[in-house]
């Protein structure tokens, strides 16, 4: 009987030690954000400069073509008004003065009033053309961005592979919690390297889309001024 009682005492105590562990585990290996990036190793250095240099890019350039594309349509009714009205050189100053791309396109057409309408189309377009470069200024970087972060991710990865597997060659342990405990901290970079390339590669086509807005908005207003041109000789 006091076999019996001793067994089942020490099963007691082994049951509430069991229900403690998870409560010291969760206490001692719970894990942060930070520590993690911080071994990620060397790598997270480079993916982290690509990340902020994808975000200055990104906030540039978006406020930038926003600025661009703001409505025109009081400046095209001035130019419109100032040339039925045969006064060029005010609607000159109004394009100056607007000190936007469609400004700067009339501002060329108008400059080349009196010759052939072909040339006056050729000079809007090359002004429109110089006026599109400028807004994709360091878009194609982003591209870069989300091209080689993930890459950097998947280095980082593979080196501390590397590194597992000769320190497991010199000390000639192959337990399963010295690989994962390993690995699951290098995986880290390749989910940063992901995730800065998705972010860069959601930037880019964003960015691409409200350019093409531009242009198309630059392009019917061109067309808008050449008729306008043409009309007193129908």
């Amino acid at each position: 009987m006091m076999l019996l009682a001793q067994i089942t005492d020490t099963a007691h105590k082994l049951a509430d030690t069991a229900k403690n562990l998870p409560q010291v585990a969760a206490q001692g290996d719970e894990l942060r954000f930070g520590d993690l990036l911080v071994k990620g190793g060397w790598v997270m250095v480079p993916i982290g400069f690509l990340a902020v240099l994808g975000l200055v890019i990104f906030f540039e350039r978006y406020f930038t073509i926003r600025k661009a594309a703001k409505d025109e349509s009081s400046l095209m009714g001035q130019v419109r008004t100032s040339i039925l009205t045969g006064k060029l050189e005010s609607a000159v100053a109004i394009c100056r003065n607007s000190n936007s791309p469609l400004g700067r396109m009339l501002q060329k057409g108008l400059l080349r009033i009196g010759r052939p309408i072909k040339d006056i189309e050729g000079a809007i377009e090359n002004v429109g053309k110089l006026e599109v470069s400028k807004l994709e200024k360091n878009i194609s970087i982003l591209g870069i961005v989300a091209g080689i972060a993930p890459m950097f991710g998947f280095l980082g990865t593979i080196a501390g592979v590397i590194k597992i597997f000769y320190d497991i060659s010199k000390t000639d342990n192959i337990s399963m919690g010295v690989i994962s405990g390993g690995l699951y901290v290098k995986m880290v970079t390749s989910a940063a390297g992901l995730m800065v390339g998705i972010v860069a590669y959601v930037c880019y086509h964003i960015l691409m889309m409200m350019v093409d807005k531009v242009i198309l908005k630059l392009e019917t207003d061109a067309i808008e001024f050449i008729d306008l041109l043409e009309e007193p000789s129908k």
